[in-house]
């Protein structure tokens, strides 16, 4: 005669299941409190049209004469609003810069999938073209932007006045087995935030969302980002197409030799090192390393310096 189910046993795990659900509505709750207590964001800058139905989030900022414009791309899981620190650096230096938000990103609409190297840039050229611009720009990259703006640069030389890579990632890299381990580490943890924001298990790190060193009128625009479930959705998609973009960007062949390169990382990476590369290449290259700085906080109010002296020197490398 088989035995049935033990009435004791079920009864655990039914409190068991319970008491994880009350955990569960607690914690979303909590989240949910959190986010609605910090209030509405408006976002800054403005919204243009690439497409019939799409807009793309823009923050320009600095006089409109000045030129060569240095038009700046974040990294993944990253908005236009990372750069806000270095913006208003660079406005106080009466340079012009424009940052946005990619596809599905920040406040930006989505875009078609896949969300690889050909669909950045198709948006950044729809974008530019919509705002009429025509001549040679500085282009500036954090992380990821790197795989983007590498080959825009080897397949536009003549609409890039310089550029510069914010510890960047190198398209190269990805044959490096140590990398490999990486992206398939961040890979996992992209579904996991996928996962996270469109449940809503991440909205009680709100306050966690801000580890760059913003503006404080910027401060809460980037934590309502980090806690969007459309946002980590979207992010995630765009992740996990870097070995993609990064094969697309070889693809697109190396950097113009007389294309000035400016080169900053975070840590105490040495001059020698691969993600260094883009800068010994160059005729006009620099390089420098920060060793207090994080790959976040380098783009912050306390560290910036050090990407604004990048673009000082490829501004003056061009001739501009």
């Amino acid at each position: 005669m088989q035995a049935g189910p033990c009435p004791r046993y079920d009864g655990r795990m039914v409190k068991v299941l319970i008491g994880l659900a009350v955990v569960l509505g607690a914690w979303l709750a909590a989240g949910f409190a959190i986010v609605a207590a910090a209030g509405d964001v408006t976002p800054h800058g403005r919204f243009v049209e690439i497409a019939e139905g799409r807009k793309l989030r823009l923050v320009c900022e600095g006089p409109a004469e000045s030129a060569p414009a240095i038009w700046m791309e974040h990294g993944a899981f990253g908005s236009a609003t990372d750069w806000a620190a270095i913006q208003q650096k660079l406005t106080a230096r009466g340079l012009r810069s424009c940052a946005y938000d990619r596809a599905g990103l920040g406040f930006s609409d989505p875009g078609p999938r896949p969300r690889d190297g050909d669909a950045a840039l198709a948006d950044l050229e729809a974008l530019m073209a919509a705002e009429g611009v025509t001549g040679p720009v500085v282009l500036a990259g954090h992380s990821m932007a790197g795989l983007h703006l590498r080959r825009f640069a080897a397949e536009h030389p003549d609409r890039v006045a310089g550029l510069v890579l914010v510890d960047a990632t190198t398209p190269e890299s990805i044959d490096d087995p140590r990398v490999r381990r990486f992206v398939g580490v961040f890979k996992a943890v992209a579904r996991l935030g996928a996962f996270a924001g469109t449940t809503g298990l991440i909205k009680p790190f709100y306050y966690l969302g801000e580890r760059i060193g913003l503006p404080e009128a910027r401060v809460a625009e980037k934590r309502r980002i980090f806690v969007s479930g459309r946002h980590m959705r979207e992010a995630a998609a765009e992740g996990l197409q870097w070995e993609r973009a990064a094969r697309q960007a070889i693809a697109a062949g190396p950097l113009p030799p007389g294309l000035p390169v400016a080169v900053v990382v975070a840590g105490d990476r040495r001059q020698d090192s691969p993600r260094a590369a883009p800068a010994s290449q160059s005729r006009h290259g620099y390089f420098e390393a920060v060793p207090e700085a994080t790959h976040t906080s380098i783009l912050g109010l306390t560290h910036g310096e050090a990407v604004v002296r990048g673009i000082e020197h490829v501004l003056a490398a061009s001739g501009r």
